[in-house]
């Protein structure tokens, strides 16, 4: 009988574990508290560093437009004002009124610092306006006036371009002459004031209307009140006093060379070719023809004065805010 005593191993020993297993109860939980905790802070740090990396983004990109729109600082660049002789260009763009770019602060500006340059041999105004407001237009023909009368050395031309009417052509008749396309429209020598009236659209809709004055006239051309006799010769003479001052300075200013035309001073537009043959236009060409041929020099610097472009963006900011602060609590007088 064999012996199989030396070949048992006996009961089974029980298996280590491991020594760095929490078995506290609960340890899962507080693992996975700390696992999340660790990715929240994570994701704070990723957005603290992102919120960084865009400031400084923003702030480089800031610096930047600072330095290359701050260069249009209303002025003209020194470095074409030093190239010697030359003639000086200002735009008279769009509706002449103070709330437009062709206000007359901006083009007077411009104007002086033309005329200030010891290497301007002449000024060009180059017009492209319907026209616009009497009092703007008349502002800039009088400085016009006022600087040549002290620089007479330095002549003053119109470069009229699509449309030169009305306001327009009140800066225009100043100038020493007037140049233009064969197609441009000038003229509208005239003063318009219009409207509408609903007064009988409002008896239809049976609609009241309630207009309370401290004046009698305070409310006259209302367009909600029928049109009185007294108020209509009132404006009449206001148009006829803007009409003849209007026809006073184009008489200044182009003296024998217009015409004896009755339709000259009617309102109506010609071409610029027609304007030459009633005395509004003294010929056909444009500003580089000016300076070349007139002038007698290549070099044109534009001295049109222009807003910082910073000083637009938050200029029109606080007016809007203004007139939004206005609107809503100021008191109006109309």
């Amino acid at each position: 009988m064999t012996d199989n005593r030396d070949n048992w191993a006996g009961p089974a020993e029980p298996t280590p574990q491991p020594s760095n297993i929490n078995t506290k109860p609960g340890w899962e939980r507080d693992v996975l508290e700390k696992v999340a905790l660790a990715g929240i802070q994570e994701q704070r740090r990723g957005r603290r560093w992102s919120i960084f990396f865009k400031i400084l983004m923003f702030s480089y990109l800031f610096i930047v437009l600072w330095i290359v729109l701050g260069k249009n600082n209303g002025g003209v660049d020194s470095d074409l004002i030093s190239t010697g002789k030359h003639a000086a260009l200002i735009d008279i763009n769009g509706v002449i009124s103070a709330d437009t770019e062709a206000n007359a602060d901006s083009v007077v500006t411009g104007l002086r610092k033309a005329f200030k340059s010891k290497h301007t041999v002449g000024v060009i105004l180059r017009i492209n306006s319907p026209g616009g407001s009497p009092v703007q237009s008349g502002y800039i023909a009088d400085e016009i006036n006022r600087l040549r009368g002290l620089h007479p050395d330095i002549p003053v031309y119109a470069v009229l371009s699509d449309i030169c009417a009305s306001g327009g052509y009140y800066i225009a008749a100043n100038a020493d002459e007037i140049y233009a396309d064969k197609a441009t429209l000038v003229g509208s020598i005239g003063v318009v004031m219009n409207g509408f009236g609903f007064v009988e659209a409002m008896q239809d809709l049976g609609i009241e209307r309630r207009l309370l004055t401290a004046g009698e006239n305070k409310g006259f051309l209302d367009p909600f009140s029928p049109l009185k006799e007294d108020e209509i010769d009132h404006v009449r003479t206001l148009l006829a006093t803007m009409h003849n001052q209007f026809i006073n300075v184009v008489k200044q200013g182009r003296g024998d060379r217009l015409k004896d035309d009755p339709k000259l001073f009617s309102g109506f537009l010609w071409t610029g070719e027609q304007g030459i043959e009633l005395g509004l236009v003294d010929g056909l060409g444009s500003s580089s023809y000016v300076a070349r041929e007139l002038l007698g020099v290549d070099s044109v610097v534009d001295y049109t004065h222009k807003e910082p472009y910073f000083e637009q963006l938050f200029g029109r900011f606080g007016a809007s805010v203004g007139n939004t602060l206005v609107s809503a609590f100021a008191p109006k007088m109309q």
